[in-house]
């Protein structure tokens, strides 16, 4: 009978492939582990423990049955044969001792565990023949003696080799088969009981060593996985650690890393009573690379400051990227007060541009911040935030240049938390009021509009200068708190002007950048009943520069209300063509600063003349602020600025004195005398 074409498998074809897989399976269990190095090692250091115990039970052993056949047997093999084994056996475990003490590969491991097993095959028959070869020449207790010594030594060594399979199973083949066939061919019933005693028990052993083996196998799999997972998750631990604490664009540690070192520092400097300083430093005019020729080009800039600022690094000097164009940099080595600020100036001039890309040059300026530990603060919140305060007052002050925190700021801090807490406690109705500054067109004799300016009269501080607490405002976010307040109250002092006359109200950078602020402001504008083209309002160039984007979209809404748009502060920023032509105001303002000196330098005079020549280009209104004198009156109308805001023109007024019919015509004096008008 066929199946599927083939021939059913005869017996001897089914013995033969029972023999072949039996065969197979045989050589596997005597097999070492070539291909598994970790195995091997694992195997051989698990054998080496037991190398002591093995060798110590046949030493004793065979010393024993030496001794009892000493009289009996003849001096070669009761002396000399079981003296050279044991001696073999002591120098093998001294050898073995002075290789576990050191560090090998698989490879070698393989290698011992070979050469162990061909010692076993050597050692097993020696010992198996010798024994043997004692039988015929004892008593009934001696030969029992012998048969002992062979059951149980085998047995021992067995399990001390239950780790190195291949070992065990040599081991017990060349002990087990000679001594049952010898026992039982003595006919002797006892010795016969004794071999098949022996062979049930190894069958057992056996049966349990490979259950035993494969169990240690699997463990050491095991545990290789679990290695490997280990490692992996150490790797991703690096890699996290590596991203949590170090800037992937520059590759200086970022601000989580900078304060974790400033924490321990800190704690160092306290312990050692030393002195060291934590430096903040961020660029001028980045902003304006970053807007005018993209983000690509201020990361090309930003890695290319990360390469300068390497030039720094030391033992005593750590470097971070804190966010942005901001970075940090903390300066040890118990440093004096002029070492301090003199490494600040060289990290300025270290910033300083130009700075090469494949298709710009840019030129910034750095400037930065200092304060030392324990003069100018004692926690590392404190130093934080005054070098902070200190960076703050370098780019307003001295830009390009580092600024050290001193008591005068420390002084000025206090006071800016005590106008901050009056502020946040201020009754805004009653302490607060608005004056109005006309701004004129001289050429035509006329007031176009009025500048809304706020006043503040604290129970508890008096009369603070708007340049004080708008700041402070900004800084404690009360700022759209205020300008909701005040837009609202200009607004209703407008709503009593002639038609002829414009408000304009300044809004700050915060409001800008404030999406609640801004639709706070066109629900009041529309409820106010002015008209809308009456509306000015006046956004700094810095509040521009801060977040072009965002200031783009505040002034495309407030333009929808049919509201105007002017630029203040025009000149002092890092604004370009390119802003004001994207922003399309509907006038300029030129800062007072140059105005101030148009009488006495020459680049105030050309940087007036450009901007004016720019307005009337672009068919823009411009106006001057801060005019105090004739001489710099005649001056700006000769270079074609006709509106004109200051004191010489007329000072801030209370609102209600606008608002009264009866008072409008005193509103002449806010003009000029007739020897400011042209002739």
């Amino acid at each position: 009978m066929q199946i599927d074409g083939k021939a059913p498998a005869g017996p001897v074809a089914r013995a033969i492939a029972a023999i072949g897989s039996r065969w197979v399976a045989l050589r596997a269990g005597l097999s070492l582990p070539v291909n598994d190095p970790d195995l091997a090692l694992s195997q051989l250091a698990a054998f080496s423990r037991q190398i002591p115990v093995l060798y110590a039970i046949l030493i004793v052993n065979t010393a024993l049955l030496a001794a009892t056949h000493v009289h009996r047997a003849p001096i070669f093999l009761a002396v000399v044969i079981p003296l050279v084994g044991c001696t073999a056996c002591a120098v093998r475990v001294v050898v073995w001792l002075r290789r576990s003490r050191r560090e090998i590969d698989g490879c070698e491991a393989v290698r011992q565990l070979r050469s162990t097993l061909r010692l076993v095959a050597v050692l097993g028959m020696g010992f198996t023949a010798w024994s043997l070869s004692l039988f015929p020449y004892g008593n009934a207790y001696a030969q029992c003696h012998v048969a002992f010594y062979m059951a149980i030594t085998v047995i021992s060594c067995i399990f001390c080799l239950m780790h190195l399979r291949s070992a065990a199973l040599l081991l017990t083949a060349i002990v087990i088969v000679p001594y049952a066939i010898f026992f039982c061919l003595t006919m002797n019933p006892v010795f016969v009981a004794v071999a098949v005693n022996l062979l049930l028990v190894t069958a057992g052993m056996v049966f349990i060593l490979l259950r035993n083996y494969s169990d240690f196998a699997r463990l050491i799999v095991s545990q290789r996985q679990l290695v490997a997972r280990q490692a992996e998750t150490q790797r991703l631990s690096d890699e996290n650690f590596i991203l949590a604490n170090l800037d992937s664009l520059t590759g200086l540690p970022n601000r989580r890393r900078f304060l974790a070192d400033l924490d321990r520092v800190l704690a160092e400097a306290a312990r050692s009573g030393t002195r060291f300083a934590v430096a903040l430093c961020d660029l001028d005019g980045f902003k304006g690379v970053n807007d005018v020729h993209g983000h690509a080009r201020g990361d090309q800039l930003l890695a290319e400051v990360g390469e300068r600022l390497r030039k720094l690094a030391g033992p005593s000097v750590l470097l971070a990227r804190l966010g942005g164009d901001e970075f940090g940099t903390i300066l040890m080595g118990n440093p004096t007060d002029d070492e301090i600020l003199a490494f600040g100036e060289r990290l300025c001039a270290l910033l300083q541009g130009p700075y090469l890309a494949p298709d710009i040059l840019a030129e910034v300026a750095a400037s930065a911040g200092l304060v030392s530990y324990p003069d100018g603060a004692s926690t590392a919140t404190q130093l934080f935030e005054r070098a902070d305060y200190a960076l703050y007052n370098s780019k307003q002050c001295r830009n390009g240049r580092a600024v050290m925190f001193n008591r005068e700021h420390g002084i000025r801090i206090r006071e800016t938390s005590r106008i901050e807490q009056a502020l946040r406690h201020a009754d805004l109705g009653s302490e607060m009021w608005l004056v109005y500054q006309p701004i004129r067109n001289v050429p035509e004799r006329r007031t176009i509009g009025y500048e809304a300016l706020a006043r503040w009269r604290s129970p508890t501080l008096g009369l603070v200068s708007p340049a004080i607490f708008i700041p402070v405002a900004e800084q404690a976010r009360q700022i759209g708190r205020l300008t909701e307040m005040l837009l609202a109250r200009a607004l209703q002092a407008a709503a009593a002007w002639p038609e002829t006359l414009s408000l304009s109200f300044n809004l700050s950078a915060l409001d800008v950048g404030s999406n609640a602020t801004m639709a706070a402001v066109r629900k009041i504008v529309r409820s106010s009943g002015v008209a809308p083209r009456r509306i000015e309002f006046e956004i700094t160039e810095t509040a521009v520069m801060r977040d072009f984007e965002q200031a783009a979209e505040a002034l495309r809404t407030l333009r929808e209300l049919g509201t105007r748009v002017a630029l203040d502060d025009f000149g002092t920023g890092f604004s370009s063509l390119s802003h004001v032509h994207r922003l399309k105001p509907d006038k300029i303002k030129i800062d007072r600063s140059f105005v101030t000196d148009i009488t006495t330098s020459g680049s105030a005079r050309g940087i007036v003349s450009t901007i004016a020549d720019m307005c009337r280009n672009l068919g823009l209104e411009c106006v001057a602020e801060g005019v105090e004198t004739e001489a710099q009156l005649e001056l700006l109308l000769s270079l074609g600025c006709s509106l004109i805001q200051g004191y010489l023109i007329g000072p801030p007024r209370d609102g209600p004195d606008l608002g009264e019919p009866g008072l409008r015509g005193e509103m002449a004096p806010d003009r000029p005398s007739a020897a400011l008008l042209p002739a």
